[in-house]
C-alpha cells in the first residue's frame, strides 16, 4: 500500500502501464478503485480512437486513466504522448 494514501496498486496495473509506454499494445488503459486498491478497469485496443476512450468511461462512477495520443506536429513529424486523467 501506498504509504500516504493508504491505496494498493495492483501489480497488473504497473505491467499493462509498461505495455502501452514501451510495446504500446493499447491505445489506453482505465482503472477503478476497488476494495481499497486500484485495479485495471478496461484495456483499449492500439487502434480504438478518443471517442472509443471517452465513451469507454461510466458517466457515474470516477475512473483514472492513461490515454497515448499520437499526433503529427507542424513539421509534419509523428509524435506521441501519454496523458494521465482523473475522471
Amino acid at each position: 500500500a501506498n504509504a500516504s494514501s493508504g491505496m494498493a496498486v495492483q501489480d497488473e496495473c504497473k505491467l499493462k502501464f509498461l505495455e502501452l509506454k514501451a510495446k504500446r499494445n493499447h491505445r489506453y488503459i482505465t482503472f477503478k478503485i476497488e476494495d481499497q486498491q486500484v485495479v485495471v478497469d478496461k484495456l483499449g485496443n492500439p487502434g480504438d480512437t478518443y471517442d472509443d476512450f471517452t465513451a469507454s468511461l461510466p458517466d457515474n462512477e470516477c475512473r483514472y486513466a492513461v490515454y497515448d495520443f499520437d499526433f503529427t506536429t507542424d513539421e509534419n513529424v509523428q509524435k506521441s504522448k501519454i496523458f494521465f486523467i482523473a475522471w
